[in-house]
C-alpha cells in the first residue's frame, strides 16, 4: 500500500469534521453550565472519583465522557475550567488508559479477551497509574504553554460569556485540528512504508505492541483479530498483547491532545509503559497458568 495524499486528505476532512460536531457544542455546553452554576449540581455526584484523582469536581463531565465517549468529548468539557498543568496531566493518565471503553472494550472481546476484564482492567489500571503523579514535585508540571487560554473566567453577561466561549471552541478545535492532521499525515506515512507493511503480514507479537503503542488500540487489535480467530495465535499471546495495548496505546496521538494543555508528555508515557509491561507480565503469570496454551 503506497502513501495515498488524497485518501489521508479525506481522512483529515473526517476527523477535522467530527472534532467541530464534537468540541465546539460540548465546549460552549460546558461554559453555560459553569455559568449558570449548574455544572456543581451535577459534579457532587462524582465528588469521590475526582477527589481520589485530586481533581476538581467540575472535571467529572469531562471524566464521563471519556470514559464513555471519546478523548476529544473529555478535553472540550475540561478546556473551559482553567486546570493546570499538573491537573491536565492527571487528566491525561486516567483517560489516556480510560477511554472509550465500550467500543475498545468491543474490540477486545473480538480477540477473545472477555469484556468484563477488558473494561475492569483499563479501570483499575487508569487509578492505578496517576499515584506516581502524587510524589512527584510540581515543579514538574510548569508550563505555559495554554495560560492565556485555559484561564476560568468570570462573565458579566451571558451574551459576553457566550461569545467568548464560540472563540475559545473554535480556537481549541482549530489546534486539535492541526494536531490531528499532522498525525494522520505521519501515521498514513507509516502505514505505508515497506516495513510496516512486511511484519504486517507476519503477525508477531512485538509488531502488533509497536503498532498499538504508536497507532491506537483499533490498529493495533485490528492486525491481530483474523490471526485470532484462525487459531495461529496462542490464547498466551493474545492474552499478553491485548492486556498491553488496554493500558498503553496511541502514546502519540492521544497524550498530545493534554500536552497542548501543559501535561507532562515524558511522565505520561513513561508511566503507561511501565505498567504495560508489568503489569500485562504479572497478569499472564495469573490468568494463564494453566487455561492458556
Amino acid at each position: 500500500m503506497k502513501f495515498d495524499i488524497k485518501h489521508t486528505l479525506q481522512s483529515s476532512l473526517q476527523s477535522s469534521i467530527l472534532i467541530l460536531k464534537l468540541v465546539i457544542p460540548l465546549y460552549i455546553f460546558a461554559d453555560v453550565l459553569i455559568y449558570f452554576g449548574w455544572l456543581d449540581y451535577i459534579s457532587f455526584i462524582f465528588e469521590p472519583i475526582t477527589t481520589i484523582l485530586h481533581l476538581p469536581a467540575q472535571t467529572a463531565l469531562a471524566l464521563c465522557a471519556g470514559i464513555f465517549l471519546n478523548i476529544y468529548a473529555a478535553i472540550a468539557f475540561a478546556a473551559p475550567l482553567g486546570l493546570t498543568p499538573y491537573e491536565w496531566t492527571i487528566l491525561g493518565m486516567f483517560l489516556g488508559i480510560c477511554h472509550s471503553m465500550l467500543i475498545e472494550s468491543a474490540i477486545m472481546k473480538k480477540l477473545g479477551i472477555s469484556f468484563r476484564y477488558a473494561f475492569s482492567l483499563r479501570l483499575s489500571m487508569a487509578f492505578l497509574a496517576v499515584i506516581p503523579l502524587y510524589f512527584m514535585p510540581l515543579s514538574w508540571f510548569s508550563s505555559n504553554i495554554i495560560a492565556n487560554t485555559s484561564k476560568r473566567e468570570i462573565y458579566d453577561s451571558f451574551s459576553l460569556m457566550l461569545e467568548n466561549s464560540i472563540y475559545g471552541s473554535l480556537l481549541l478545535s482549530l489546534k486539535v485540528i492541526l494536531l490531528i492532521v499532522s498525525i494522520i499525515f505521519l501515521m498514513d506515512f507509516i502505514k505505508s512504508t515497506k516495513i510496516v507493511q512486511e511484519y504486517q503480514k507476519k503477525v508477531s507479537t512485538s509488531f502488533s505492541i509497536i503498532a498499538g503503542l504508536i497507532l491506537g488500540i483499533t490498529y493495533g487489535a485490528g492486525i491481530l483479530i483474523n490471526e485470532a480467530e484462525s487459531g495461529a495465535l496462542s490464547k498466551k499471546e493474545i492474552f499478553y498483547i491485548g492486556t498491553f495495548l488496554m493500558i498503553c496505546h496511541s502514546i502519540i496521538e492521544d497524550t498530545l491532545l493534554f500536552v497542548i494543555f501543559g501535561a507532562n508528555y515524558a511522565v505520561l508515557v513513561s508511566i503507561r509503559i511501565v505498567y504495560a509491561f508489568f503489569f500485562s507480565y504479572i497478569l499472564l503469570k495469573i490468568f494463564c497458568r494453566n487455561d492458556c496454551k
